[in-house]
């Protein structure tokens, strides 16, 4: 499964293997420079199988659900650790509602709920609210 950048420039919504997500590369298009991806990706189950498995980074994974008030207050932390990371990382959002047997998986029982995943494994992972610090560490 691919992922979709969309080009700043002529808004061309250009295909990112999973091996090349965490890259810059250029518009399909209009051939400008389209930059690492720098804010957390939505994604199901496939799409977070393919980019774990195939992803040249870490890949941090906040799994959330839209009614939990902890889990809205630490989308911005998430979003500011994807800008600052771009390219040496890759964040994913699980919303659970919707990918309930991906959360299982993983032994979601509370939320916000966060994992990091090196060469396709899981190396770490923590419940609870922490802050932009925290989850950066994680990272690194």
């Amino acid at each position: 499964m691919d992922v979709v950048r969309k080009c700043t420039r002529c808004g061309a919504e250009n295909r990112i293997p999973p091996k090349h997500i965490a890259h810059a590369g250029k518009c399909g298009k209009c051939k400008t420079e389209l930059s690492p991806n720098d804010a957390p990706i939505d994604v199901d189950e496939s799409t977070f199988d393919h980019i774990v498995r195939e992803s040249p980074v870490p890949v941090l994974v906040d799994f959330w659900a839209a009614w939990c008030g902890p889990c809205q207050m630490a989308a911005p932390e998430v979003k500011h650790v994807a800008h600052d990371l771009a390219g040496r990382a890759v964040v994913l959002k699980v919303n659970t509602e919707e990918s309930p047997r991906l959360a299982a998986r993983y032994d979601v029982r509370g939320i916000p709920n966060f994992a990091v995943f090196r060469g396709g494994k899981l190396v770490q992972q923590k419940a609870g609210l922490v802050n932009r610090t925290v989850l950066r560490s994680m990272v690194e």
